[in-house]
């Protein structure tokens, strides 16, 4: 499943892209027959969408590029750049285990490297003939020049016994084709890379430059996985956070630009820039996250945030097609909600009115001597004229001097009527938000809940 790793090196890739009015590319590397679901391809296609990290080419699947694969790997076994090997997985083991008690960096030892022979019986794995002399530096962006020594490098197998290619001749060959620029990716990818760059020498393709991220890591420093938050990205949606705020929080792990925190996407795209991305990794913290998610809902447009709390709304079974009503449940809400998830529990009074009244909350405030004060908030709010914050706020506060209350002894009776609680935004706005028609409803319920007890 596309988790939080694989956005920000998409996000990273796509800001990059966005910044040098460049081509950002999407490629579903999907050869390994066993973890390549449709469902997660899915996932990768939606969370995309979703995050707004909209490709200009794409998306291209390799396991639809088959036939031009196994055209490059005939090239490569008619030039001399790759062989088959017959090497059992026994003898493998073997190898590996001698190499392990002689204290030598385990490796495939090149037995098969000059065998012109076929072996009976064994399906043999197609190698990459890796040059044995000669040095290969990475000129990486973030981590600068990376030296490997071709001498250290083994014969990497590029098909696999059933003659499937594997992933780095794949991406190999797409480089080639797609003609690959710059390649951001984790920095688990490193050791991968001289061997890459080798195999596009052979094809007489020019290396793309590279930029390998570092490794996020759990808020105790081991890897990341799903108990610290490396779950579907598609799961964040469901959790009510902004796209914007998701990859807010992605872009500063392991990047910054001063100390500022918040950033637009317009703000990432002018001030992102690979050589500022920091060289070590980065720990996964889900309450920064969190905080980000509440400082881009309070500065969102009650539009923006309508069109996402509109789903969430949706989970909980209320479907509403008035947009103009859920940006104002938005504005009124903005101010209160850490995530959409949380904005559209706390604002289900608005939809569809409360089958009880909080236990708590009623006995402190539908008491008795609240039922007066009912009764004249709805004289008074039936006499208004227009029905609007403003207009509402003033017949609250005139209720209140006549009745020489304070202000809270009025507006919370009101606020259990309506919504059931003792928790919602400020009166005038809700009352607003509610309509005419279902606020006076509610407050001559409760009254007649108050006289029938």
């Amino acid at each position: 499943m596309l988790h939080i790793g694989g956005v920000r090196t998409a996000l990273f890739s796509w800001l990059y892209a966005r910044k040098h009015n460049g081509v950002f590319v999407l490629r579903v590397e999907d050869t390994d027959r066993e973890r390549s679901t449709e469902e997660a391809t899915q996932v990768i296609l939606d969370g995309m969408e979703w995050l707004g990290l909209h490709a200009d080419e794409g998306p291209f699947y390799q396991s639809r590029r088959m036939d031009r694969y196994r055209e490059v790997l005939g090239r490569f076994l008619e030039a001399g750049h790759a062989y088959r090997c017959y090497c059992t997985k026994e003898e493998l083991e073997e190898m590996r285990a001698r190499q392990v008690e002689a204290k030598q960096k385990p490796r495939y030892d090149g037995t098969c490297r000059n065998r012109t022979e076929p072996r009976a019986g064994v399906d043999p794995v197609i190698r990459f003939k890796n040059p044995l002399s000669g040095t290969i530096v990475v000129e990486d962006e973030i981590h600068g020049n990376v030296r490997f020594e071709n001498a250290e490098l083994d014969d990497l197998i590029i098909a696999r016994s059933d003659g499937s290619p594997t992933y780095n001749f794949c991406v190999v060959v797409d480089d080639m084709d797609m003609k690959i620029t710059h390649v951001i990716r984790g920095d688990d990818h490193l050791n991968n890379t001289p061997r890459q760059i080798n195999m596009l020498m052979a094809l007489g393709a020019m290396p793309p430059r590279y930029a390998h991220v570092p490794m996020i890591l759990g808020a105790d420093g081991t890897k990341l996985s799903k108990r610290h938050g490396a779950v579907s990205v598609l799961q964040y949606r469901e959790e009510g956070y902004l796209p914007e705020a998701l990859l807010n929080y992605l872009v500063r792990l392991g990047w910054s630009h001063g100390d500022q925190e918040v950033f637009t996407l317009d703000e990432m795209v002018r001030l992102f820039d690979t050589k500022d991305v920091n060289k070590s990794a980065s720990a996964f913290n889900p309450e920064k996250l969190l905080w980000l998610n509440q400082q881009h809902i309070m500065r969102s447009t009650p539009e923006h945030l309508a069109r996402h709390l509109k789903p969430q709304l949706e989970a909980l079974g209320v479907h509403v097609e008035d947009d103009a009503k859920l940006a104002a449940v938005a504005k009124a809400q903005q101010e209160r909600a850490k995530t959409l998830k949380e904005m559209a529990q706390n604002s289900m009074f608005f939809f569809r009115e409360p089958t009880q009244y909080d236990e708590k909350a009623a006995k402190k405030n539908l008491t008795t001597d609240a039922a007066p004060v009912l009764d004249a908030i709805v004289a008074k709010l039936q006499s208004l004229e227009t029905w609007s914050a403003s207009a509402i706020h003033e017949a609250v506060n005139a209720v209140a001097g006549e009745l020489g209350l304070g202000l809270g002894k009025v507006a919370q009776p009101i606020r259990v009527a309506v919504s059931g609680t003792s928790v919602s935004p400020p009166i005038d706005a809700t009352l607003e938000v509610l309509g005419r028609e279902a606020t006076l409803a509610r407050l001559k319920k409760a009254t007649d809940f108050i006289r029938a007890r």
